[in-house]
């Protein structure tokens, strides 16, 4: 099967990522989307996160009514900070079964010349990318590289810290939330 990643931290997962996941996944050649759960993404602080159980909890409950998408915990098993290229090698051990690509907004293909061994990745793993409002311009050398496939999704101006702010305002968020989400972060009273 070809797997595509979609890795984020998703503090909370938002109705932006499960359309852009969706869309790659019925708009590729990709068999499915696994939202791959981060616990530490090295370019963000910590402590801002919801503890990793509840982030893959929402993750769980925003896509089991979607087939071709499913939560990945993998990350919270290897060693902090999370470097995709070790990841990648991780679930190649695993499933050696899965052909694995990587999904990520024009944004990160802006910075990817900046991860760990994005030479490696990019030997092996084919990029995703799809369209993001942003400043700066991508490498020339990933404009016409054969790896690097653009697809045309819809653009999502939509971020999970706006979400936070606009909870911690008592602002009524729930259209960008999936129900159970929505509920779950009310319930628990996450982001007041």
């Amino acid at each position: 099967m070809k797997i595509g990643l979609y890795f984020g931290t998703f503090n909370p997962i938002h109705v932006g990522h499960l359309a852009i996941a969706n869309h790659m996944a019925e708009n590729s050649d990709l068999d499915q989307v696994w939202m791959v759960v981060t616990p530490v993404s090295p370019f963000k602080k910590k402590s801002s996160l919801l503890a990793n159980h509840h982030r893959l909890e929402m993750v769980y409950m925003a896509t089991e009514s979607y087939d071709k998408l499913q939560p990945c915990d993998i990350e919270f098993g290897l060693p902090e900070p999370n470097y995709t290229v070790y990841t990648l090698a991780q679930l190649e051990e695993k499933y050696p079964q899965h052909e694995f690509s990587l999904l990520m907004g024009e944004d990160n293909l802006k910075s990817f010349h900046k991860w760990k061994n994005y030479e490696a990745i990019l030997e092996h793993y084919d990029l995703y990318v799809y369209p993001r409002i942003s400043n700066g311009v991508v490498e020339h050398q990933f404009v016409n590289h054969p790896r690097v496939k653009r697809v045309s999704a819809p653009i999502m101006e939509l971020s999970s810290t706006m979400i936070r702010k606009s909870v911690a305002e008592q602002k009524n968020i729930r259209p960008l939330l999936d129900t159970k989400v929505w509920q779950y972060i009310d319930e628990m009273n996450f982001y007041k």
